[in-house]
C-alpha cells in the first residue's frame, strides 16, 4: 500500500563536524526541505531553496532529524506498566523464585497482556522507537496464550511499529519441556527462536543449543538466546553456540541476549572472543546492566554488531524501566567515558542498527534518497547533545507517517 507524499520543512540534519586543532570541537547542522513518498525520503533540497509544490507541507520548526530508534530486547507480554505499582519480591532461591511466581503470575495477568503491551508499546514510540523485539513467554503454564495477545498487539501496531516477536521458553527449553510448544509458536506467529542459559538452566549446553538450532533450521528462523551464565561457562557455551553457528551455514542469523560473561574475562580474552563473534556474524544485544556491563565499545570496535534494550520494564523481575532507547545510549555512553563531541554522537548505532548521522570524516551517511521514512524528531542541536541529554522527543515517524508527537 502506498503511503503519503508531503514535504518536511525547516529540517534541521547535521552536515558535518566543527574542528579546532584538528579536534571534533562541535557539529555542524543545516535546514533543509525532505520530501517524503511512498514510506520513502525521495529528495533533501536545502531550505534556501525556495519550495515550489502542490503537495501538502509540514513544517519541523528546525528540530534535529534523527533515525528512529530500535529496541531489540524488551517483555511486552509479562510487563506491570500502566497497571498497578508492585515492586519484585527478594527472591529466596535466585532466578528460581523468579521462575515459580510466573506459574502463578501470568495467569493472572492474562486479561491485561494486551492493554498493558499496547501502553507500553505507546511508551516505545513516545520514546522514538519504531523498531522492536520482544521476547515472548512460551512454556506449560501460560502455553500459547500471551503469544496469541502479543500477536493482536503487533497486528494493532503494523502501522506504527515493527514488532519482532521471540518465542522465548523462560523456564527453560529443555527444563520445562517446551520444544514442541516453541514448534507451535513459530507455526503460529512467532519470528525467532528463543532460549536461556543453556547451562544453569536447562543443565546441558550441547542438547539445549543443538535443540534450538535445530528448531530454527526446521523453521528457518533466526535465534535470540538469554545467555546469563558467568565467567568461563558462559564463554565455552559461546563457542559451542558459534561451532553450531558454522555447521547450520546460519551466519549473521543468532543473536546472543546479555552475554554477561564477557563482563568476567579479560580484555584481551574478550577480544577473541569478539573475533569468534564476529567470524560467525554472531550479534550482541545489551540492556547496559550498570553492574555488570559487558565491553561494549571493544566489541563494536571489533566488528561485532551490538545493540541495546531495555530488557525488563517494571515487572517482577525489575521495578526499573523507562522504555528510552536514548537513555540506554546516554547510560552507555557514560559508563565508558564517551563524552566528546564525536563519540557521543556515533553513540547513536547502538540504537538504530547500526545508522549514523556522520561518518568519521564528517560526511553526512543518514540520511540519503532512498531511505526508509523513520525518524524521530527530537528537540537537540545535534545528536551528541541528545545523547548526553536525552532531550525531548518531539514526534516519532513510522514508514512516512506521523504516529505519535506534534511538529
Amino acid at each position: 500500500m502506498a503511503g503519503k507524499t508531503y514535504w518536511l520543512t525547516n529540517v534541521k540534519l547535521e552536515t558535518g563536524y566543527r574542528y579546532e586543532n584538528g579536534s571534533v570541537t562541535g557539529t555542524k547542522t543545516e535546514q533543509f526541505h525532505v520530501r517524503i513518498e511512498d514510506r520513502t525520503i525521495r529528495e533533501i533540497v536545502s531550505a534556501d531553496k525556495l519550495l515550489i509544490t502542490d503537495l501538502p507541507i509540514q513544517d519541523a520548526n528546525n528540530y534535529l532529524m534523527l533515525p528512529s530508534f530500535r529496541d531489540m530486547h524488551i517483555h511486552l507480554d509479562k510487563t506491570y506498566y500502566s497497571g498497578p505499582w508492585k515492586a519484585p519480591t527478594i527472591p529466596s532461591k535466585g532466578i528460581i523464585t523468579r521462575l515459580e511466581e510466573e506459574e502463578k503470575l501470568l495467569p493472572r495477568q492474562l486479561p491485561v497482556v494486551e492493554e498493558r503491551a499496547k501502553n507500553l508499546l505507546d511508551l516505545l514510540l513516545r520514546a522514538g522507537s519504531t523498531h522492536i523485539r520482544t521476547h515472548c513467554n512460551v512454556d506449560p503454564v501460560i502455553g500459547l496464550k500471551n503469544l496469541e495477545a502479543t500477536l493482536q498487539v503487533v497486528e494493532a501496531y503494523k502501522g506504527k511499529a515493527s514488532v519482532e516477536v521471540v518465542a522465548f521458553p523462560q523456564h527453560g527449553l529443555l527444563r520445562s519441556q517446551s520444544v514442541s510448544l516453541i514448534r507451535e509458536a513459530l507455526k503460529n506467529g512467532a519470528s525467532l527462536v528463543g532460549g536461556v542459559d543453556p547451562a544453569t538452566i536447562d543443565g546441558n549446553i550441547e542438547k539445549s543449543l543443538q535443540t534450538v538450532m535445530e528448531l530454527a533450521v526446521e523453521s528457518n528462523t533466526n535465534i535470540d538466546l538469554h545467555i546469563h551464565d558467568p565467567g568461563h561457562l558462559g564463554i565455552f557455551t559461546f563457542k559451542r553456540l558459534a561451532a553450531l553457528t558454522e555447521e547450520a551455514g546460519w551466519q549473521g542469523r543468532v543473536t546472543i541476549s546479555h552475554a554477561l560473561a564477557l563482563a568476567d574475562i579479560s580484555l584481551e580474552e574478550a577480544s577473541d572472543v569478539a573475533d569468534m563473534l564476529v567470524h560467525q556474524g554472531i550479534s550482541i544485544t545489551s540492556s547496559v546492566p550498570i553492574g555488570k556491563t559487558i565491553p561494549i565499545p571493544l566489541l563494536q570496535k571489533k566488528g561485532v554488531e551490538v545493540s541495546l534494550g531495555d530488557d525488563s520494564i517494571t515487572d517482577h523481575w525489575s521495578p526499573f524501566g523507562k522504555g528510552d532507547s536514548l537513555e540506554k545510549a546516554g547510560i552507555l555512553a557514560e559508563r565508558f567515558r564517551l563524552s566528546d563531541e564525536f563519540s557521543l554522537g556515533q553513540t547513536l548505532r547502538y540504537i538504530t542498527g547500526g545508522v549514523t548521522t556522520l561518518n568519521a570524516d564528517g560526511q553526512r551517511i543518514w540520511p540519503h534518497v532512498g531511505d526508509d521514512a523513520d525518524f524521530v524528531f527530537v528537540d537537540a542541536s545535534c545528536s551528541a547533545e541528545s545523547v548526553a541529554r536525552r532531550t525531548s522527543r518531539v514526534a516519532t515517524f513510522f514508514k512516512g507517517n506521523l504516529v505519535v508527537g506534534t511538529l
